[in-house]
């Protein structure tokens, strides 16, 4: 009993020592709102498949703290990604614009399943040729291929 009291009191100390402080808030919850729809917009820099909104990491916390500054600073929305979009490139936008370095984004997955559609059309098409029509053997051929045949019967 007393080892499993002294495990479940180790495992306590250690889930408390990971637990960290929730992240200070703006004073002006409209800053706060308007900072969380800006957010789920971006991309953390740090952990790529989560918005800015809802990473963790410590530089999604700075931006956050660089959006909400920019946001009492009086800037509009546009002009806050406009910002960060000069910092650290249309990466950061969750929805990067169309333009010709973001052709291989935006139609890359269509060209590659294109590509697949069509090979697989290909593949089913040569088969279908293929079984229609079946290589004929020739009489030296279809000899050696029977006593082949004739052989392993003998064998068993």
């Amino acid at each position: 009993m007393k080892f499993w009291l002294t495990l479940f009191l180790c495992w306590q100390a250690i889930s408390f020592s990971h637990a960290a402080e929730a992240p200070a808030l703006a004073d002006d919850p409209v800053v706060e709102q308007r900072l969380i729809a800006i957010a789920e917009d971006l991309r953390c820099l740090v952990c790529q498949n989560e918005s800015l909104a809802g990473s963790r990491a410590d530089l999604a916390n700075d931006l956050r703290r660089e959006v909400r500054e920019l946001i009492k600073s009086g800037k509009s929305d546009a002009e806050i990604k406009d910002f960060l979009v000069s910092r650290y490139g249309d990466f950061v936008l969750y929805k990067p614009p169309v333009k010709p370095t973001t052709w291989l984004l935006w139609f890359g997955p269509l060209l590659l399943l294109l590509g697949a559609i069509w090979l697989l059309i290909r593949t089913i098409r040569q088969t279908q040729a293929g079984s229609k029509n079946p290589e004929v053997l020739d009489p030296a051929q279809r000899a050696k291929a029977q006593a082949l045949l004739q052989e392993t019967d003998s064998q068993k």
